[in-house]
């Protein structure tokens, strides 16, 4: 069974950053998209970034755009989200997810593994 462990989550002040990472057990993340989603309290998960297998194209939510960015290592098998600019509505628990397909879907029933998460907490 392929397993998405994510780290780097913490307790961050407004404006600052974060890196998270997620580590796949096999050769998942060089064989297809990988997407962060995140859930905040209360919330359903929502999409974050998402960034196709040879790392040639990444997407965003609006809400990021320009302040968090997405990349892989596929020799390493690596996924990491920088996060820079952090808000107090960044604050979630953010998941890596797997997907088979190319492209970059959104949707995450597009993915079918999944990390267990990992919080960040932005405190203002």
């Amino acid at each position: 069974q392929v397993q998405l462990v994510e780290s780097g989550g913490g307790l961050v002040q407004e404006g600052g950053s974060l890196r998270l990472s997620c580590a796949a057990s096999e050769g998942t993340v060089s064989s297809g998209t990988m997407g962060w989603f995140r859930r905040a309290p209360g919330k359903q998960r929502e999409f974050v970034a998402v960034i196709t297998a040879n790392g040639g194209t990444t997407d965003y939510a609006a809400s990021v755009k320009g302040r968090f960015t997405i990349s892989r290592d596929n020799a390493k098998n690596t996924v990491d989200l920088q996060m820079n600019s952090l808000k107090p509505e960044d604050t979630a628990v953010y998941y890596c997810a797997a997907g088979p397909y190319g492209g970059t879907p959104r949707t995450q029933y597009a993915y079918n593994v999944w990390g267990q998460g990992t919080q960040v907490t932005v405190s203002s």
